[in-house]
């Protein structure tokens, strides 16, 4: 081989492991986080799944309560009207925010069990209270699970070298779904 053939093969394998190298980890960085971010969307598509359930057990629900407490209307309109922002939710920060607030008017509809004995001597409704908590066991577990595939994916979007490739490609973090204030606080317990 001559000196200049030996010369352009060099130069050949050069460009080719120059440009091959970093084609080859663009390529596997982005299948990665593609990966990635398909298990977030698994993962929501579960909670999803649990938030349907208890969705539909609401009707019920309220509708056995309403029986026994006619006159506390305001708490089954803030159920009702939460409920509604449920099914009208579109994006996940938008269903993760309505599912809070429908977590919400649920702890004011439980405080309202609590000043009616009989009601929680009904088996329809004991049947029903334990389908919602066990739902709400559920909902707890997906959560969990959908937050750890989120941080997973938002730490490996923001770790350098990927974020530069994150953002080529237009990927963005994932928002959390956070449990409010309200029920990450103990309850206080008085023993009077």
């Amino acid at each position: 081989m001559a000196k200049g053939q030996k010369t352009l093969l060099t130069v050949i394998v050069i460009l080719v492991v120059v440009v091959l190298i970093p084609f080859l980890y663009v390529k596997s960085t982005y299948n990665t986080l593609v990966r990635m971010d398909e298990q977030v969307k698994a993962a929501w598509a579960q909670v999803e799944n649990q938030l349907q359930r208890r969705y539909d057990l609401i009707p019920n629900y309220v509708e056995t309560v309403k029986g026994y407490a006619k006159h506390e209307k305001e708490v089954f309109i803030k159920v009702t009207q939460a409920r509604s922002k449920v099914a009208g939710a579109t994006s996940i920060p938008e269903k993760i925010k309505a599912n809070n607030e429908l977590s919400a008017a649920l702890s004011r509809l439980l405080v309202v069990v609590e000043r009616y004995p009989e009601l929680k001597a009904n088996q329809n409704f004991i049947r029903l209270q334990d389908e919602l908590a066990g739902t709400e066991n559920r909902i707890a577990v997906e959560r969990r699970r959908f937050n750890e595939a989120v941080r997973a994916y938002n730490t490996k979007i923001r770790s350098f070298p990927t974020n530069i490739i994150a953002s080529m490609f237009g990927f963005k973090p994932a928002t959390f779904f956070q449990v409010p204030k309200e029920k990450q606080e103990t309850p206080k317990v008085k023993f009077d």
